[in-house]
């Protein structure tokens, strides 16, 4: 078998590999997924709606949405996805820190493209009004996209406790 022959099974094979990098080993869950066009015999294009929880911080959930290509180079896994991305985050119970994290570390980071492109929800903390910030954006090695999201999730007391952590205690520095 050429050598051409392998690094082209190689590289398919590490585009079929996990394509989701979590900061504690969670994978996304999906929720549902939208047709947006309509292919015949080949995969459709797709609006794809998935959640996390922040692994390090209990009581917060994010959604986002990502357009998912279809057609032969999509169902193959080797279309590049484009950058509109949409989050929302929430909290989702009471919040407790599990540790202390640094102003802008990744969430989640997810593959884009083949090689090149990746998605990241990277989260933050306005301390002055005790909120977590979380941003998805995506990045390429050569080039990135200025297109992204915000979501803001203000830590709110929740019964029984009655009184919300304050967030700047948790940020490194």
């Amino acid at each position: 078998m050429p050598l051409r022959h392998v690094f082209r099974f190689a590289l398919a094979l590490a585009a079929t590999a996990a394509v989701t990098v979590p900061a504690a080993g969670q994978e996304p869950d999906p929720i549902f997924k939208k047709s947006t066009v309509w292919r015949p015999l080949t995969p459709n294009d797709k609006l794809a709606v998935y959640g996390i929880d922040d692994p390090l911080v209990d009581g917060v959930a994010c959604h986002y949405t990502v357009p998912e290509k279809g057609g032969i180079k999509g169902g193959l896994g080797f279309a590049e996805e484009v950058s509109d991305i949409s989050l929302a985050c929430r909290q989702i119970g009471p919040v407790k820190f599990k540790a202390k994290f640094d102003q802008g570390e990744v969430v989640i980071k997810e593959r884009r493209s083949l090689i090149f492109k990746t998605m990241q929800i990277v989260r933050g903390c306005d301390a002055k009004r005790n909120v977590l910030v979380y941003l998805v954006y995506s990045d390429r090695v050569i080039e990135g996209s200025p297109k992204n999201s915000t979501s803001s999730v203000p830590i709110m007391p929740w019964a029984p406790e009655g009184t919300a952590p304050r967030c700047a205690d948790w940020v490194k520095g």
